[in-house]
């Protein structure tokens, strides 16, 4: 079989994609697998065993896809990204079966080009939502353990060693590329005072923008105890071996919090303006501070439970209803775990 897979962006989304790329080859070893990936998502996943990867460059728009894929037909879609620009690229890929999400969850014309729904699952992550593209195939995602086959090279495993000698070290990575989703940095700043007091050593990651860049030297200035600032200073490949490294990482909903939940790596995910329950990190969300629930009712005047799935709260202020005695609760739970 030829299965195609559209999923574009984000990184840690398509971290999340892996346990159902994971199950695909499992159940279908002889399977070849092609994944419609945005740049940076493919340096990430570069050396993912039995993937091809087109590598779109949204530039190109829909010819260019047209031309990376002419002549090919698949057997199956399976369209993962619900957004404008993804629906229009679903057009570009032939394939005999179509699969996307339930309709319940569908938007943004999803449903001209999908002929086959994806049922809902019982959980609220992306990561049992994605499983569920399993049950048409006829295979139960209930019976599918999620593995993340994530690979490091060894020398960004030399580079992490490097940087992060005589452990337990603790990782802060305090920025999302969504800026109402960012703590602030004073508070990070206690945090990293506690940690360093309870015998970790603490470092900050993070991107080369020029938010993350300055989000360090404000955590840096803020801080009594004596940190390493990494930030800007590794690339992705070296970051998921920082990140392996580490005795636990605290970070919003961003990339790092999937993929040190990935790696088996403690991640303490800071939620207020996104549901942790949703988009958390998925082996982690029992040591998410999740005040989703908190904002809805302050912010928007309604329960939670009521918002449609994937709504976010992105508000100013939002994320002060993240307390740093919250997250200080779930480092002795992390590290007494």
């Amino acid at each position: 079989m030829r299965f195609c897979l559209l999923r574009l962006s984000a990184l840690g989304d398509v971290v999340n994609l892996l346990p159902l790329v994971h199950a695909i080859r499992w159940h279908h070893p002889a399977a070849e697998l092609t994944w419609v990936i945005g740049g940076g998502e493919a340096k990430l996943l570069s050396g993912l065993p039995g993937v091809r990867f087109v590598v779109h460059d949204k530039k190109t728009g829909l010819g260019g896809l047209r031309r990376a894929l002419a002549g090919e037909r698949f057997d199956v879609l399976l369209h993962a990204q619900l957004s404008f620009r993804a629906t229009l690229l679903g057009l570009a890929i032939s394939a005999d079966r179509r699969i996307g999400y339930p309709r319940q969850r569908s938007k943004e014309g999803h449903g001209l080009v999908v002929r086959e729904r994806a049922p809902l699952p019982a959980g609220r992550h992306v990561v049992d939502q994605w499983l569920s593209f399993l049950a048409p195939l006829g295979i139960d995602p209930a019976g599918v353990t999620p593995e993340w086959p994530l690979p490091i090279p060894d020398d960004a495993h030399l580079f992490a060693s490097t940087m992060l000698p005589d452990g337990p070290w603790a990782l802060i990575s305090p920025c999302s590329s969504h800026p109402l989703r960012n703590w602030r940095a004073e508070r990070y700043a206690a945090v990293g005072d506690a940690l360093h007091a309870r015998g970790l050593k603490v470092a900050l990651i993070g991107g080369r923008s020029d938010l993350e860049a300055r989000t360090g030297a404000a955590i840096e200035a803020a801080a009594r105890a004596p940190l390493v600032n990494l930030i800007g200073r590794d690339t992705l490949k070296q970051s998921l071996a920082l990140i392996a490294r580490a005795r636990l990482l605290i970070t919003p909903d961003s990339g790092p919090a999937h993929f040190g939940s990935a790696l088996g790596t403690p991640v303490i995910g800071l939620h207020a303006a996104t549901d942790a329950e949703r988009s958390g990190p998925y082996r982690n969300r029992h040591l998410c501070v999740n005040r989703y629930a908190d904002a809805a009712r302050q912010f928007l005047g309604r329960e939670a439970a009521t918002l449609p799935w994937g709504r976010k709260i992105e508000r100013p202020g939002v994320m002060d209803l993240v307390t740093v005695d919250d997250v200080l609760a779930k480092v002795e739970l992390a590290l007494a775990s």
